[in-house]
């Protein structure tokens, strides 16, 4: 496991390794290895196995926030994949993953850092996937939009999950409840009062409609290849899966 510890840190990066410590990442890895680990993680992984499915041969992924490695089992046709997380502790987990995984030996590499500031290689990725991370622990923005794209290989895919503004999970703030009562109202107002109500509701990046997915994508010349809702019994989710255009 490759350890980035000079590197400075996000915010967002500090607070997910203090957040995800021994304790916590043991009772994650119990939820993992649980035979109730819910419909909710069995969906996810579906989505994200049908996407790897669409590539016509073996593939080098990258998992943003990979946590304990709960979705290595759900990703095939990978000839490589790298799991990049804040956390140790969640990491030492990972490079024991949960459920059944068949890969060659050498297949998984585990970077401790925070994605938001370390980089690899441009265009050493066929996909780059992030399930409960973007737009939940860490923004989802033109800023990580462009990282993974520049990560991307020409035809690369970047498959992600966000948070729905209007998920049940989020605290409903006075703030909040005005913004999203005036939401309807900017779709006739002029540009940049609706942006600032958008920018309201979104909270800095940590949650995310579908409309905000597409501004985001198309803001980074991503092209869209499919957006839909999916309620869990935690969140309202966006799946998206965006696509960098052919060289």
């Amino acid at each position: 496991m490759a350890s980035n510890e000079s590197e400075p840190r996000t915010r967002w990066g500090t607070r997910a390794a203090d957040l995800y410590t021994e304790a916590y990442a043991e009772r994650y890895r119990a939820q993992d290895e649980s035979p109730r680990q819910g419909a909710a993680v069995e969906r996810l992984g579906a989505w994200l196995h049908a996407v790897c499915e669409r590539f016509p041969g073996p593939v080098d992924a990258l998992d943003l926030g990979c946590g304990t490695g709960r979705y290595f089992n759900a990703v095939g046709n990978v000839r490589r994949l790298v799991g990049i997380d804040a956390s140790r502790p969640m990491l030492d987990r990972a490079r024991r993953p949960a459920g059944e995984v068949t890969m060659a030996p050498g297949w998984l590499t585990l970077v401790e850092a925070d994605f938001l500031q370390h980089e690899f290689q441009s265009g050493e990725f066929d996909l780059v996937y992030s399930i409960g991370v973007l737009a939940e622990h860490s923004p989802f923005d033109e800023m990580i939009a462009t990282r993974v794209k520049r990560w991307l290989k020409p035809g690369g895919r970047f498959a992600f999950t966000t948070v729905h503004p209007l998920s049940c999970s989020v605290p409903r703030t006075f703030k909040r409840r005005a913004g999203e009562w005036l939401l309807p109202l900017a779709s006739v107002a002029p540009g940049a009062l609706r942006r600032a109500l958008r920018a309201r509701v979104m909270s800095e990046g940590l949650y995310a409609d579908e409309e905000r997915v597409r501004d985001v994508l198309s803001a980074v010349d991503l092209a869209v290849e499919s957006i839909e809702p999916f309620e869990s019994d935690v969140h309202l989710h966006v799946l998206a899966v965006a696509r960098k255009k052919a060289a």
